[in-house]
């Protein structure tokens, strides 16, 4: 074959879509994961969307396993705006999907999710998952938007089932691990990730098995491997993305990280930043949502947003009925287990004194991110985000990245000294008034959802990957507007809210 008939034959193969050789099939996939995967359920699909009411299992049908360890609907919610602003579904897509668990795990608790359309494009998205949710957590923000595409869908649940309910009670329960949902709740939840054989550093663990299990997936289906493979994922799934673009660039070509957790042994991390806002919310609620006074600063002045307030809704009262204390909560106990919760209190915790205590730094300082990223990594955030606030988390991290960049520099110099080009590009986009939480926004109009820049960042991410496009430079994304070759405002936002 001569040179330019092969090259002919490449651009094809770049250009036309990869359908099965005879319709992807169970068959095969089951073949080579099947040592590798227990409990396996896999099916041929007509709609590998959410359009399909198969494609998301029901909560709690995971048989023998308490209610609410397994609750995919409600999961796939979490990190979505509300119906009829969610992912646009404008085609069916037919194709296989493998529901099933990691057979290694020894906690019987890892769970994993591949999607393979009919109509495959050649790539794999792996997604990781928020909070201690499922593997089911992106299926309305990510799988929705990229198998429409017709990339290939993995997912997992960072090795862990989400939790159970410990007890309904004025006082703290028997149970040691129990977090309360709020400080005015009678509800006592269980975290299954705070049982022994349950720490953190699994999560980076279960992003790169899943993209290992997802590739010999795609191959098994469709005959060869992915030309390439992104990672996705929101809040501890976005920290998952930063640490597979930190540790496994042989698995993975790029990643987009939407509102990702900042994990740091120093200052500032969740255990510095939720007691103050713990500690202060209610003196703040009692003065009438006070905003100039000792309360309202004490919370601004721990790194968080200011507050959005309406009629009797408050911005910081959704965090704080939903996710400040237990969030805190859930944390210390993993890491600093020896601490007297509610004894001692949630909102009086201190971080840097309890490291004369324990080993909560050791703790964190095990899977904490490095910045050191090897392939190409877009960070999406909102600067509203009360619940990881952004200059304490996304801009922490961008930070961590730019120290990394600048200590290989040096490195480079005192060597062969690389190309600027030749480190990985790294971008953070800001989305003015975005928060963590985008039904919020059904709540507080003046909010922005951050899904469409999450997926247009992936778009431009792949572009970037496979085209060698440069990406937009850092920037704020204005309410309204969208990431811009040339943005109005480059850099950090200048406020954090924009009436």
């Amino acid at each position: 074959m001569s040179p330019k008939i092969r090259s002919t034959v490449l651009l094809l193969l770049l250009l036309v879509p990869f359908c099965a050789r005879a319709g992807v099939t169970c068959a095969d996939v089951l073949k080579v994961l099947g040592s590798r995967l227990a409990d396996a359920t896999c099916f041929q699909s007509t709609d590998l969307t959410t359009n399909n009411p198969v494609t998301t299992p029901a909560n709690n049908s995971l048989p023998g396993v308490p209610a609410l360890a397994f609750t995919p609907v409600t999961d796939r919610g979490v990190i979505a705006p509300s119906a009829g602003k969610r992912t646009p579904i404008t085609r069916t897509v037919p194709g296989l999907q493998l529901n099933a668990r990691i057979a290694s795990d020894p906690t019987g608790q890892a769970r994993f999710l591949l999607r393979l359309p009919n109509d495959w494009n050649g790539r794999l998205v792996v997604a990781g998952a928020s909070g201690t949710r499922s593997e089911f957590n992106g299926d309305f923000a990510w799988s929705d938007y990229v198998v429409q595409q017709g990339y290939a869908y993995a997912s997992q649940n960072k090795g862990v089932l989400n939790l159970f309910l410990a007890a309904v009670s004025a006082t703290p329960p028997a149970d040691p691990l129990a977090c309360r949902l709020n400080p005015a709740s009678t509800v006592w939840v269980h975290f299954f990730d705070n049982d022994p054989g349950q720490p953190f550093t699994r999560w980076a663990e279960y992003m790169i098995k899943a993209a290992q299990l997802a590739r010999d997936g795609v191959k098994a289906g469709y005959g060869h491997s992915p030309r390439f493979t992104y990672a996705v994922g929101t809040s501890n799934g976005g920290y998952q993305v930063r640490r597979a673009v930190e540790t496994a660039p042989e698995l993975f070509d790029g990643g987009v990280d939407w509102e990702g957790t900042f994990v740091d042994e120093h200052a500032p991390n969740l255990l510095t930043d939720l007691p103050p806002a713990i500690l202060n919310f209610p003196d703040y609620a009692a003065s009438n949502f006070n905003g100039a006074g000792t309360a309202a600063q004490n919370i601004r002045g721990a790194g968080y947003p200011p507050d959005i307030v309406s009629g009797t809704a408050s911005l910081w009262g959704l965090y704080s009925a939903q996710f400040w204390e237990v969030t805190q909560c859930q944390w210390q106990k993993r890491l600093d287990p020896t601490y007297d919760t509610y004894g001692s209190g949630t909102g009086t915790y201190n971080y840097v004194s309890r490291l004369s205590f324990s080993d909560v730094g050791a703790q964190f300082a095990a899977f904490a991110t490095t910045g050191k990223i090897r392939r190409p990594l877009v960070t999406v955030a909102g600067t509203m985000d009360a619940l990881l606030p952004i200059d304490h988390h996304a801009r922490a991290y961008a930070r961590k990245v730019a120290a990394a960049s600048n200590q290989k520099r040096d490195d480079d110099d005192r060597g062969a000294r690389k190309r600027d080009d030749d480190r990985p590009a790294y971008r953070l986009y800001e989305i003015q008034n975005g928060n963590h939480i985008e039904t919020f926004q059904d709540v507080f109009p003046q909010l922005e959802l951050i899904e469409p820049h999450a997926q247009r960042a992936f778009d431009l991410l792949v572009n970037q990957v496979e085209h060698h496009v440069p990406l937009p430079p850092d920037q704020c994304v204005p309410r309204g507007g969208s990431i811009a070759d040339s943005p109005a405002q480059a850099g950090h936002c200048a406020s954090l809210f924009a009436p």
